[in-house]
């Protein structure tokens, strides 16, 4: 397989306006599902809004987009979305304003699309979390985000939702029918305030208007989830055992989480705690138990030793938005240098990505992407996607994701220059 002459998706495209017979669709598509949720919109400070202006979103299902269409409807808006979004449908999204982007890549040429955004006179709707929320928190946001909105000078709106996790979180996206959900619509910068802000001023009132978390939402408001197998999946982000510390034994079935290796066990209850059966519960709190997980990364990146060692795996390749092409078979290395993917194709010709530390704030995985290839991690250039599915070995993506966070920020201090918090 020659990768020069596959069709590459066209990037450069200008963002088209959503055709006026459309946007009464999307609306409609989007109705049911926000009425069945009962989802509760509270605007603030957004008296006299209109477009032109930036709205920043959280990003936990797919019931954002659908929440964030009913509260900005009847305007037009532009999409940020990744090009996996496209597969199969790319002149639908193209026609309802969809703009495609590679996640954790330097565009400018997506600059230059958001600018023609505001130019038009319309919304441009950003989830700068870039993927869906892992356990339910803030994900780092790029600093570049305060940069934006200096370069814009239009008014700067968040939309941050609230139970769409706890409804169908990333780790298994059965939908529970959590209701009712609420969002939060917040005019947080016109143009004039934007003028005396520094980019620091603003990023740091980004990361404080994104600060979340699912799960002490859902005890705060008494919400419960009686789905009998509500904890199935969760050790995909759950993987190392606080009790023997040992990493990828932990499993889930109906209700309960459990480690293989010492057999520990943990009830998920219906608020969103855990308890373990017997004894002391370690981490009640599932945001608790993640950043316990960070914090052994952060360890290992600190002391040198982080490495995965090659990993076999699959490799398919998303050069446009019509299917994923099978690359071939390979290796994955995740280490102190960070990605680094070898393998060979089906006809003999070697491929390879390699994606140092200085590239990388985070990266985008997947679980049991599609429902049949199994966990995966999300690569990118400018020019192609790969998802690098590792097999027949003991890894967790979620881990590898911690860890490419932790090294970015251990490469930022080593040269004097560290991340604020929430950033990147």
């Amino acid at each position: 397989m020659n990768q020069k002459d596959l069709e590459r998706f066209d990037m450069t495209q200008p963002p088209r306006r959503t055709a006026w017979y459309l946007r009464p669709l999307t609306y409609l598509l989007s109705a049911p599902d926000v009425l069945l949720h009962r989802a509760e919109i509270t605007k603030l400070r957004t008296e006299g809004l209109k477009p032109p202006y930036l709205l920043l979103c959280n990003h936990n299902a797919f019931l954002d987009f659908k929440v964030a269409t009913m509260a900005t409807f009847p305007h037009r808006a532009n999409y940020i979305v990744a090009i996996d979004g496209f597969i199969g449908r790319e002149k639908l999204l193209r026609q309802v304003g969809c703009i495609c982007k590679r996640k954790f890549t330097s565009d400018i040429m997506l600059i230059r699309q958001i600018r023609q955004v505001i130019q038009n006179g319309d919304i441009c709707m950003i989830y700068p979390e870039a993927r869906y929320s892992l356990c339910g928190t803030t994900a780092v946001l790029p600093a570049s985000l305060g940069t934006l909105c200096k370069f814009l000078q239009v008014p700067v709106v968040t939309l941050i939702c609230h139970g769409h996790h706890i409804n169908s979180p990333f780790w298994n996206l059965h939908r529970r029918g959590v209701k009712p959900t609420e969002a939060e619509m917040t005019l947080l910068f016109t143009p004039e305030e934007l003028k005396r802000a520094s980019a620091d001023e603003i990023n740091a009132k980004l990361v404080s208007a994104f600060q979340y978390d699912e799960y002490a939402w859902q005890k705060q408001r008494g919400i419960r989830v009686s789905y009998p197998k509500r904890a199935e999946g969760l050790e995909k982000v759950l993987y190392q055992c606080p009790h023997c510390r040992t990493e990828y034994r932990m499993a889930s079935e109906g209700t309960a989480l459990f480690c293989s290796s010492c057999g520990r066990r943990w009830q998920y209850t219906e608020l969103g705690e855990l308890k373990a059966e017997q004894g002391e519960t370690e981490f009640s709190h599932i945001p608790d138990w993640y950043e316990w997980e960070r914090m052994n990364v952060r360890k290992e990146v600190e002391e040198g030793t982080y490495d995965t060692g090659e990993l076999p795996v699959t490799v398919r390749s998303l050069p446009n938005a019509k299917k994923f092409i099978l690359l071939g078979e390979g290796t994955l290395r995740h280490d102190m240098n960070g990605f680094t993917v070898r393998g060979t194709d089906p006809d003999g010709d070697p491929f390879e990505m390699v994606k140092p530390v200085p590239s990388l704030y985070s990266c985008h995985i997947e679980y049991e992407y599609l429902g049949k290839f199994g966990d995966c991690v999300d690569l990118n250039t400018l020019e192609d996607t790969w998802y690098v599915y590792p097999h027949d070995c003991d890894f967790a993506v979620t881990k590898m994701a911690l860890a490419t966070e932790e090294l970015y920020q251990k490469e930022r201090r080593d040269r004097g220059r560290p991340c604020k918090p929430g950033l990147a």
